[in-house]
């Protein structure tokens, strides 16, 4: 839970407009060495097809396609991470939800947060996961109608979309588009859940008109105020994949399914008595033994 609501507040973290490249590493087969700090260096996905191995949180994908820059109808921010690859299927869904933002809610388009790195893995900053090309941040500020600078992609701040007071989205900058926005995204049949602040959940909740079945895929969890995360199912025939589980259909809309994310702990949390110790770093023999191939197989054509 720590990881995850720190890969919220780093979504806002501003980029480099001109990254300098990781130093090489003394001594890359130290077998404490964490594995960030492995798949990090690597500049481009593994030839071959799409081959997506183990779980979100600890896994990694061979043969990623990268999201171009720019589309009709979206654009790449935070280019310096280099995190905009995913399996196909990512993709191909990224563009679809792209052109339906801008039918549906009449939005230019939509800024694409991060996928994954080119060959999936643990980041050296932000999320726990995003390792394997299934999961991707697409920002809650529409796309701006032209084209963005390389600067501006780096230092644009999303728009915060919750209340001060954390109890409901902000009404100035949380508009009936938005509710539109993530409909699309959870009525796409390969979507399992999107992950937003519960007071855009409540928000949804309050606002979702005709067929409602979609509130389903809405998760409420921490860090996500200024953009929604989607996470798809593993690919037919993706053995190598560990999916999690499908949540309950129900629409997750009652007192029950939110009072937690309200309560005075989640809203003003006590510091813990002592600061929690930083667990080591995962390291390339904790993660699914098809990931060394990955790291160690010739780059695609770029």
């Amino acid at each position: 839970m720590t990881l995850l609501a720190a890969g919220g507040a780093l979504a806002q973290d501003k980029g480099s407009v001109n990254p300098k490249p990781l130093p090489p590493l003394a001594n890359p087969n130290d077998p404490h060495l964490g594995a960030k700090e492995l798949f990090a260096r690597k500049l481009l996905p593994s030839k071959g097809p799409a081959h997506v191995i183990g779980s979100y949180t600890k896994g990694c994908i061979g043969g990623a396609a990268q999201m171009p820059l720019n589309g009709d109808n979206w654009q790449v921010m935070r280019l310096s991470r280099n995190r905009n690859f995913g399996h196909p299927d990512m993709i191909a869904l990224i563009k679809r939800l792209a052109a339906r933002a801008h039918k549906d809610a009449g939005w230019p388009g939509i800024l694409v947060g991060d996928i994954a790195q080119p060959r999936g893995g643990p980041a050296l900053s932000g999320h726990a996961s995003h390792q394997i090309g299934l999961d991707a941040d697409i920002w809650l500020t529409p796309m701006p109608d032209r084209r963005l600078s390389r600067e501006e992609r780096e230092e644009m701040s999303a728009v915060m979309m919750v209340r001060q007071d954390r109890l409901d989205i902000d009404p100035k900058v949380f508009t009936p588009a938005h509710v539109l926005v993530l409909r699309d995204a959870a009525q796409e049949p390969a979507v399992q859940r999107i992950f937003v602040n519960a007071a855009i959940k409540k928000a949804l909740c309050r606002e979702a008109k005709g067929d409602r079945s979609w509130l389903s895929k809405i998760r409420p969890w921490w860090g996500h105020d200024y953009h929604f995360h989607i996470r798809m199912r593993c690919p037919a025939g993706a053995g190598d994949c560990e999916g999690q589980p499908s949540q309950s259909e129900d629409e997750g809309c009652k007192d029950a399914d939110l009072g937690y994310w309200f309560s005075d702990a989640v809203l003003h949390p006590k510091p813990p008595p002592e600061p929690p110790k930083p667990k080591p770093p995962m390291t390339l023999a904790q993660m699914p033994a098809a990931c060394k191939a990955v790291l160690h197989a010739g780059d695609a054509k770029p």
